[in-house]
């Protein structure tokens, strides 16, 4: 039995920090294998912020409510933007 009396050190390990496009391609993941609409459903939650737009299945309703709506708005801005210029 260890001392008590003796103060318990422990690391805790962080979690590796997602990207709000990775948190995008696992949400859009996820409501299509539900069967969902995935542009619908994210453009509801952007719109409302309600999370139950989100499906809970493979964790997607967490993920997506680590990221700001705004940055969500802001990723796929970019990506348009990007994506138009590009052609």
């Amino acid at each position: 039995m260890q001392n008590l009396n003796n103060t318990q050190f422990f690391k805790v390990e962080k979690e590796p920090e997602l990207k709000v496009k990775d948190i995008l391609a696992i949400v859009y993941e996820a409501l299509t294998e539900k069967g969902y609409n995935p542009v619908n459903q994210i453009v509801g939650y952007i719109m409302s912020g309600d999370p139950t737009y989100i499906t809970s299945h493979n964790n997607a309703r967490s993920l997506i409510m680590k990221a700001e709506r705004d940055e969500i708005v802001e990723e796929v801005l970019q990506e348009y933007i990007k994506t138009k210029l590009s052609n």
